[in-house]
């Protein structure tokens, strides 16, 4: 497992509290990453490794900017109009669980990808946006997750 730490801004969108106001965490995420095998060394693999893939794609994309749901226009006009600006649109609302959904399902595999040599995944991700608040996802709960909401489209397109 490895843990890099963040801040960024976010807003959720429909919130019925203070978090729909724009608002920023000190984050803190943690990668699990496992192999089938070990290395000469007794390594799954080196963590630095996985410390300069995960942690500067953070660097890159989330640390000091604003995590936008792409459907947010009225935040991502303002945000906008700000010079620098780093936005980053996701997918959905930038709730921690979202957040660990993304880097689970579609940052991690791809990062993970161009590690050569071992046959690793990331199997967990655990977003913590305060010290006593995470969201954790997981391959399987994730993959429930998606079950779940496939079987509920289908209820509705038989309805």
């Amino acid at each position: 497992m490895r843990q890099v730490k963040f801040c960024a801004g976010h807003r959720l969108l429909g919130h019925e509290g203070k978090c729909a106001n724009l608002h920023g965490h000190n984050y803190l995420i943690q990668f699990h990453v496992t192999g089938n095998e070990i290395d000469e060394l007794g390594r799954v693999v080196d963590f630095g490794v996985i410390n300069k893939l995960f942690k500067g794609w953070i660097d890159d994309h989330w640390d000091h900017g604003f995590i936008i749901w792409d459907k947010d226009s009225n935040a991502l006009d303002a945000l906008e109009q700000v010079r620098p600006n780093k936005i980053y649109r996701l997918p959905y609302n930038p709730t921690a669980e979202n957040m660990a959904r993304y880097l689970l399902n579609e940052v991690g595999p791809k990062l993970i990808a161009t590690i050569k040599g071992y046959d690793l995944r990331l199997t967990k991700v655990v977003v913590w946006e305060t010290e006593n608040a995470s969201a954790e996802v997981t391959i399987d709960s994730s993959r429930n997750q998606a079950d779940a909401m496939l079987r509920q489209v289908q209820r509705a397109n038989l309805n």
